[in-house]
């Protein structure tokens, strides 16, 4: 390795507090240079608010006003905190806690338990979703797979937002939730799954943060102990904290203000696990001497990206909305994002892989190259035209359509009702493969109409709704065909698409994609009913269906393709509005 190379690799750490800021354009060292009293940092997609905010706290650790050591960084993910920990470290500032709110809330309640409540601190549940099922056959109640996936998402939504069992009807109502089951079942489930818990002496995910919360507010000496060791707080992604992490903040600043949040309200789309940007939208007036420095710098994308982004929040409505930031590309011009209108679903997935396939062959890393798309089940067809197109492809957030248990279930019912043939009484009367398919995977969740509302039990639907359109297909191509040959066909398939997961395209719905980004972004099935998805039927779930949009335009750096199909299937009705 060169002495060039090394330096890029691990650059030299700054030599002075002064020379922290070098590079720093006017409002990022703004930030970096307010060190005192409460900061609010307005930091758009691309702005560099990670490189702002570690800045500061580094000037503030070299320049001597911030020690190390009572410096606690939250952040969400701990890829995100992982990273924060590295950037500190090459700027001279390690020593300072970069962590989640609940590794920071677990390190304390470990700490403090057997002071707070005597002996150790329960074990925390390895599998949720378990105890979920028992506290549901407790009551007598009966949950496939998918509801019970949906009905834990909703404890954990009500646990977020301090609901108890005996509330949550209400409360889940209040807040216009498409709650998977009947609300008292589900609060009786809750109930149950809090006695499980409390038998077996185990603790969740949620339960970190409510203990913690607990503890500091019912031992002030705790809490004191707790505000010694941290005098200063750096919050990122600010516009996805809950109720409950906002609660425990507030609790660990106690009165003082010495706290700097980053955040972007346009970038709020995880609301249906309780995030809220209000405590973003309302800190001026929890703060009325805050410093709030607005970042609009786009360093990330083109002059023709940032153009695109900003006119689709300029349409936006509602409260987040009035606080949009207008970007401003950094970079030199590119491309225009282009659009492409197909006949249907199996068109407009050959035409991105086409596209694709071009990028690549004019030097575009294959590793630079995303398609993003509303939900999960929607990579199959993608799947099939890259394998189709020798492109290789990693999957992201989500299993690969073959491997996930709703598809290796109905492949296995397939295969065992070919292998009787007409004997099988679920296929009488049904004479074509694609009624033979229906037939089977009706008895496993699949109706003609979808299902309403979203989650696990949508998911599964449409991952069903994708064989049985297959089926479609392949019959049309090959009327002679009978199911085993369909049953090959899909054997096929699953062992062709065992692409190397190293160098190759992302495959990854929007709300995975957040926090990333790439050189070329396809941004696919962007007709109505996907995009919006048909269950955002509220202003304020069409408002996020908007913003998770705005979310995939600003991951692209340079080349921006946006796409959608009239029909779903070919010789379908082309009655699909883009």
């Amino acid at each position: 390795m060169t002495a060039a190379t090394h330096s890029t690799l691990f650059p030299p750490v700054p030599d002075s507090p002064d020379a922290v800021l070098d590079g720093l354009d006017p409002e990022q060292r703004e930030v970096a240079t307010a060190l005192s009293g409460p900061v609010c940092v307005l930091a758009g997609a691309g702005t560099g608010k990670t490189r702002a905010i570690t800045h500061r706290i580094a000037y503030g650790v070299r320049s001597g006003v911030l020690q190390p050591s009572s410096v606690l960084a939250v952040t969400f993910t701990n890829r995100a905190a992982g990273e924060m920990r590295g950037r500190l470290r090459q700027l001279g500032a390690g020593g300072v806690q970069a962590r989640t709110f609940h590794s920071a809330a677990l390190r304390q309640l470990q700490y403090f338990w057997p002071k707070a409540v005597g002996g150790d601190l329960p074990r925390l549940a390895e599998r949720k979703v378990q105890i979920v099922a028992e506290a549901a056959a407790r009551c007598r109640i009966r949950l496939d797979r998918t509801e019970l996936r949906d009905v834990t998402g909703e404890i954990e939504w009500a646990k977020v937002t301090q609901t108890v069992p005996e509330d949550y009807p209400a409360a889940a109502a209040k807040a216009g939730r498409d709650m998977p089951r009947d609300p008292a079942e589900t609060s009786r489930v809750y109930a149950a799954y809090e006695d499980l818990k409390r038998d077996r002496g185990v603790i969740d995910f949620e339960d970190v943060l409510l203990l913690t919360v607990g503890v500091l507010q019912d031992r002030h000496d705790i809490a004191e102990t707790v505000r010694r060791q941290y005098q200063h707080f750096v919050v990122d992604e600010y516009q996805d904290v809950s109720p409950l992490q906002q609660r425990l903040l507030e609790l660990w600043l106690g009165d003082r203000d010495s706290l700097c949040v980053v955040g972007d309200a346009s970038q709020t789309i995880y609301s249906f696990t309780g995030a809220t940007p209000d405590h973003l939208l309302n800190f001026r007036t929890r703060h009325p001497h805050a410093t709030v420095v607005k970042l609009v710098r786009d360093y990330r994308s083109t002059p023709q990206v940032v153009h695109l982004a900003n006119g689709l929040l300029s349409q936006a409505r509602g409260r987040a909305a009035e606080h949009r930031l207008e970007l401003v590309s950094q970079r030199e011009a590119g491309p225009e994002p282009v659009y492409g209108e197909y006949a249907d679903e199996p068109a407009e997935a050959e035409g991105t892989a086409r596209r694709v396939r071009d990028l690549i062959d004019s030097g575009v890393p294959a590793s630079e190259i995303a398609i993003l798309y509303r939900i999960n089940a929607q990579s199959e067809v993608y799947e099939q035209a890259l394998a189709d197109a020798g492109v290789p492809y990693q999957l992201r957030g989500a299993e690969r359509f073959f491997e996930r248990p709703e598809v290796r279930e109905a492949g296995l019912l397939l295969r065992g009702a070919a292998r009787a043939g007409g004997g099988d009484t679920q296929l009488a009367g049904a004479d074509d493969v694609p009624s033979q398919v229906r037939a089977v995977l009706g008895t496993r969740g699949w109706t003609a109409e979808p299902p309403t509302g979203s989650g696990a039990v949508r998911d599964r639907w449409e991952s069903l709704a994708a064989l049985v359109r297959l089926a479609e297909d392949f019959v049309r191509a090959r009327p002679a065909a009978t199911l085993a040959d369909l049953v090959a066909e899909l054997d096929e398939r699953a062992s062709a698409q065992h692409a190397p997961t190293v160098e190759g395209v992302t495959l990854a719905s929007l709300h995975a994609a957040k926090g990333l980004e790439w050189d070329a972004v396809f941004l696919v099935g962007l007709a109505e009913g996907m995009m919006p998805i048909t269950y955002a039927k509220t202003d304020e779930q069409i408002e996020e269906e908007r913003r998770l949009l705005y979310v995939g335009v600003t991951r692209a750096r340079r080349h921006l393709s946006l796409s959608w199909a009239l029909s779903r299937t070919p010789g379908g009705r082309p009655s699909r509005r883009p």
